[in-house]
């Protein structure tokens, strides 16, 4: 008894350290996460060379693309969105390689998942497109790849907010904020699309006291 409840152990604390183990996923597919969180390229090239599954997913949910779209890991990622990954692939959180790169603003890797298929109507577990936390954690050549894509500047998340009311709400009322509320209003974005509660971006702006991004809203209609 006192054998088997070692054996026991031992065998959960291994899948626990190789979690693709675990869900039937080969050695391959473990060195492919690995070696794409390690940006190796040339690892990640050879192993799909030799058979890995490109799109296998680890214990959260992640394929290796989006593993190594959390690293940043450039070189990695381009080797596999070339060779075929699905940047669209989501996670067990509804994260995926374009809309985790939208957010953080990894803009290398967002303009290849942009090239290679993203699907901009996607949306994260807010239920908000790449460009709502784009916006609103100021990464302003991101929002502006974004726009240029054609993702919905208006659309709305689960909290009813729009981009430019996240870039408000959430953000600093400073230069990258007011830049990024610039492109959102010179894209055609709706400055008076108003939260929940009805209060509209221009109100934000005026409680927050961010006079720059005030005088913008004004000028573009904004009530």
């Amino acid at each position: 008894m006192f054998c088997r409840t070692i054996f026991a152990t031992v065998v959960a604390l291994w899948l626990l350290a190789f979690p693709l183990i675990g869900t039937g996923k080969s050695m391959n597919e473990m060195s492919l996460h690995k070696a794409a969180k390690q940006n190796d390229a040339v690892r990640v090239s050879q192993l799909l060379a030799e058979g890995a599954q490109i799109d296998a997913r680890d214990a959260s949910g992640a394929t290796a693309l989006l593993t190594a779209t959390h690293a940043n890991a450039v070189e990695a990622a381009k080797v596999l969105i070339e060779a075929g990954s699905d940047v669209n692939a989501k996670d067990n959180i509804n994260d995926s390689p374009y809309l985790y790169a939208g957010a953080r603003g990894h803009l290398d890797i967002l303009r290849m998942t942009l090239a290679h298929g993203a699907d901009l109507k996607s949306t994260n577990r807010y239920g908000g497109t790449a460009l709502i936390p784009a916006a609103e954690r100021g990464h302003v050549e991101t929002v502006g790849a974004l726009i240029e894509a054609g993702v919905d500047v208006d659309h709305v998340n689960n909290l009813h907010w729009t981009a430019i009311l996240e870039a408000i709400i959430l953000g600093d009322g400073g230069e990258r904020h007011r830049q990024i509320v610039e492109l959102l209003i010179k894209a055609g974005a709706d400055v008076n699309l108003a939260d929940g509660n009805g209060v509209t971006p221009l109100q934000h702006a005026r409680r927050a006291n961010y006079r720059d991004i005030e005088k913008m809203l004004v000028a573009a209609g904004g009530r």
